[in-house]
C-alpha cells in the first residue's frame, strides 16, 4: 500500500525510500497468491492503494487483454507506477490518483477490486470495503490482504524488537488505524454487508541471511528516517535515542545467524 486513504487519514509508513524499497519487492506471487486462481483473461481489475505498481503489473499480465487500473493518493507514486507500466509495455495497465472512500466509478464496474496492506492504515476500513463493494460487479470479488502486527513473531527475542512493536502499535493507533488488521478482516467485511466471505492466511518469513539483511535494513531505516520516525517524535511517543536503539536492535537481529521473523497476513475473498 501507499498513501491511499481519505484526506483525514494519516499513512503511518509514508514514502521514504526504505518504504518504497519494501513495496517494490511485492509481486502477485508473493503477496496475492490467494487471488491468482480467480484471475482470468479479460477481467477488469481495480487495485486500490497500488503503490509502486508491481502487484498491479502482474495482474495486468494475468488478465490481459482485460483492463487493470491502479489507484493511489500520492501523485508522485502514481507517476512512478505509470513509468513502470510504460517500461513493461503493459498497454492494458494504467494508474491514477483516487480516494478509497469515494471511488470515481459507477456501480458494478469491476470484476475484481483488490487492496493489499491498505485497510490497516484507514480510520474507517468498513466504509472503504463498502465502497469497494459498490464498484464491484454483482458476483465479482473484493480481495483484501493485511498484515497482523501483534501476530508477528521473531527470534532472538531482543528487547529492542519488543520496543519496536510497542512503538509501532502506539503510532498506528494514534493515527486511529488498526495495525492488527489481519484478524479483523472477516468482521469488517460482514459489517460492510458481505455475506459470502472466504478467509485465508499466508506468511512472509525472513530466515535466510539475505532475507534477514534485507528486512532488517528496511526496518532500521524506517525507524529512524521514515514518516514512522517523524510521527513517533511529533506525537511524543519516542525520542531520537529510542529510535536509534530500536534501529540498532533491528540490525542486531539481522546479523543473528539463527534469526527468524514471521509476518502473518489475513486474506479474504468477499463476493459482491
Amino acid at each position: 500500500m501507499s498513501e491511499q486513504s481519505g484526506s483525514g487519514d494519516v499513512y503511518t509508513h509514508g514514502h521514504h525510500e526504505s518504504v518504497l524499497r519494501s513495496h517494490a519487492a511485492r509481486t502477485a506471487a508473493n503477496s496475492a497468491a490467494y487471488l491468482i486462481p480467480h484471475l482470468s483473461h479479460g477481467l477488469r481489475v481495480l487495485d486500490v492503494g497500488s503503490g509502486p505498481g508491481t502487484i498491479t503489473a502482474d495482474f495486468a499480465r494475468l488478465v490481459a487483454p482485460g483492463e487493470v487500473l491502479g489507484l493511489d493518493r500520492s501523485p508522485d507514486v502514481v507517476a512512478a507506477a505509470t513509468a513502470l507500466a510504460a517500461g513493461a509495455h503493459l498497454m492494458n495497465l494504467s494508474f491514477d490518483t483516487g480516494d478509497i472512500y469515494a471511488l470515481d466509478f459507477p456501480d458494478d464496474t469491476f470484476d475484481v477490486v483488490h487492496a493489499h496492506q491498505v485497510l490497516q492504515h484507514l480510520t474507517d476500513p468498513v466504509a472503504a470495503l463498502r465502497e469497494m463493494r459498490r464498484v464491484a460487479k454483482p458476483g465479482g470479488l473484493v480481495a483484501v490482504r493485511d498484515a497482523d502486527f501483534h501476530g508477528m513473531s521473531w527470534y532472538p527475542e531482543l528487547p529492542a524488537m519488543a520496543e519496536w512493536m510497542e512503538l509501532y502499535q502506539k503510532v498506528a493507533r494514534h493515527n486511529q488505524a488498526e495495525p492488527d488488521a489481519g484478524r479483523r478482516l472477516i468482521h469488517w467485511a460482514r459489517d460492510a454487508g458481505f455475506t459470502e466471505v472466504s478467509p485465508s492466511s499466508a506468511n512472509w518469513l525472513y530466515a535466510t541471511a539475505d532475507e534477514r539483511a534485507w528486512i532488517s535494513g528496511i526496518w532500521a531505516d524506517r525507524v529512524e528516517k521514515s514518516a514512522l520516525a517523524e510521527q513517533a517524535l511529533s506525537y511524543g511517543l519516542a525520542d531520537a535515542a529510542a529510535l536509534a536503539r530500536i534501529a540498532a536492535g533491528w540490525r542486531e537481529w539481522g546479523a543473528a545467524a539463527d534469526g527468524w521473523f514471521l509476518m502473518p497476513n489475513g486474506e479474504i475473498l468477499a463476493r459482491a
